[in-house]
């Protein structure tokens, strides 16, 4: 009996999962695609399938920042259902424990982490920038030319002259070898800026930025096109990654070569380390996110209280998320050991979960 109950558990486990993903993904599709049918609506080219599609790449990545939320949720909505239905009073009864029933709970959750890794993280990585760069071609217009005007992140490399290029792009291919909607200043050896350009597409190749569509800029003269621009470079797409590209956006399954080649070009990267063991991470994160619905859905049938032991839930959840993100933000800047904070709130978290229920049912 208890294998079969375990089954059952773990099945309307995933199931209720399910619910919840189905039901707040389409919320997530909806709004995003009214606010991209909205920045998008006044291009000619621009169709409703269109924004559909971009919609529709861009939601594993959103979604994929929800789900810890959502398999809080299930599993308060799992455990609530199986007390109103007393099946958990009947499993008591019957001398199942609670550690018993609750772990087909923390199977589940510990599954869906590691999907969320290895298929839902590439998937979402994919997508978004597939969706970035689509949308910037439907654009197609022309940048903005203000000196230092883009809120767009910028490197920079030497020039052959002696000066250097300063470089900063609105979207980067996940390669690093594409820049969208780019701009490169020239600087000289003095510090005087020579020229601007401004390029919709511009890409690494052979040991050289290949600007598409180019437009020259300089103090004082009208701005001119001039078509391909050729600029010789010495960075390497791991430096311009580092630099221009969130590790969010990163494959799970790149961040490894990522982390190597950032090193051997003396690149910091921690940035990199904390991603990666933020995402080996993520299976263990939604057991403890069980562990906390678990510790505030097991009482409702016998004592009440209900909203006030759900609030529980949701401030104790919510907590585990900012000091997650703290940790993150110390780990990436490397105040601290990137594993440490990917595993410590983590760990922190199951261990209250464990004492309270070890408490709560073993006295």
């Amino acid at each position: 009996m208890g294998r079969t109950l375990q089954i059952y558990i773990f099945k309307y486990m995933l199931r209720m999962t399910a619910y919840f993903a189905i039901g707040l993904g389409s919320l997530i599709f909806l709004a995003d695609f009214s606010e991209m049918n909205n920045r998008l609506s006044a291009i000619s080219t621009y169709q409703i399938t269109t924004g559909l599609a971009l919609s529709a790449a861009r939601l594993p990545f959103i979604l994929q920042i929800a789900l810890p939320l959502i398999i809080l949720a299930s599993t308060m909505a799992a455990l609530m259902q199986l007390n109103k239905k007393n099946e958990l009073v009947v499993a008591r009864s019957a001398g199942v424990s609670a550690w018993q029933f609750l772990t087909p709970t923390w199977l589940a959750a510990g599954i869906i982490g590691i999907l969320a890794v290895l298929v839902i993280n590439p998937l979402a990585t994919t997508g978004f920038s597939f969706a970035n760069e689509w949308e910037n071609q439907l654009r197609g217009k022309a940048p903005s030319v203000g000196v230092l005007s883009d809120s767009k992140p910028w490197l920079r490399q030497q020039s052959e002259d002696g000066g250097l290029y300063l470089i900063g792009a609105e979207r980067v291919s996940s390669n690093g070898v594409i820049l969208l909607d780019a701009s490169f200043l020239h600087i000289d050896a003095t510090g005087e800026i020579i020229e601007r350009f401004d390029s919709p597409r511009a890409q690494l190749a052979g040991g050289n930025w290949i600007l598409k569509d180019a437009l020259a800029s300089r103090a004082g003269q009208p701005t001119r096109e001039i078509g391909e621009r050729t600029i010789s470079t010495g960075l390497d797409s791991s430096v311009i990654t580092e630099a221009l590209i969130p590790p969010e956006m990163i494959p799970f399954f790149e961040l490894g070569k990522q982390i190597d080649t950032a090193r051997a070009f003396g690149v910091s990267s921690n940035p990199f380390r904390m991603q990666y063991h933020s995402l080996i991470s993520t299976p263990a994160l939604f057991i403890a996110m069980a562990l906390i619905a678990a510790t505030v859905s097991l009482r409702f049938a016998r004592l009440g209280h209900s909203a006030e032991m759900i609030l529980g839930g949701i401030v104790a959840a919510f907590m585990l998320y900012v000091i997650t993100e703290v940790t993150k933000s110390f780990g990436a800047a490397g105040i601290i050991s990137p594993i440490l904070a990917a595993w410590l709130p983590v760990m922190a978290a199951g261990m209250f979960g464990i004492a309270y229920l070890l408490h709560r049912e073993d006295g």
